[in-house]
């Protein structure tokens, strides 16, 4: 029992030793990649919506124990809010359009008055870019309106 122990520990370190030096020779292990420092954070930006290239690009400092805690809540606070905002429009825009289904005019005007007030770019922010129009190849020619 002893000598078969014995054996296959010594069989698990030659594989061991093959193992590593087959991959240092053959260059397929790029090793570690060297760590970004700190200071480098990339936080959500707080004078526009936010989109979704946004929440891809946020990086945050790294600590002993992840991420700086204050960074990771920031930024799930403003996500929050965004999304809560986005949520109180869509909620807007649908009572919009069932005042105009169901006829009722001057609702559906203060509705849009409404939602272009606070739509309305605040003094001193930058107008929010309009997001480039992709055209969709269908691979089909298109149809002529006659």
């Amino acid at each position: 029992m002893g000598q078969l122990l014995l054996f296959i520990v010594v069989a698990l370190v030659v594989a061991t030793i093959v193992f590593g030096v087959t991959v240092l020779l053959s260059g397929s292990d790029p090793g570690l990649t060297p760590v970004e420092p700190d200071g480098r954070a990339v936080p959500l930006p707080s004078d526009r919506p936010l989109g979704e290239d946004d929440i891809s690009r946020t990086r945050f400092d790294s600590v002993w124990r992840g991420y700086r805690m204050e960074q990771v809540d920031q930024a799930l606070q403003r996500a929050a809010y965004d999304i809560g905002y986005k949520g109180e429009l869509i909620g807007v825009l649908e009572a919009e359009v069932a005042a105009l289904r169901e006829g009722r005019t001057e609702d559906a005007d203060g509705l849009r008055k409404a939602r272009e007030a606070a739509m309305a770019p605040v003094a001193g922010l930058p107008p929010i870019p309009e997001p480039p129009v992709i055209p969709m190849d269908t691979g089909q020619e298109p149809v002529e309106k006659q």
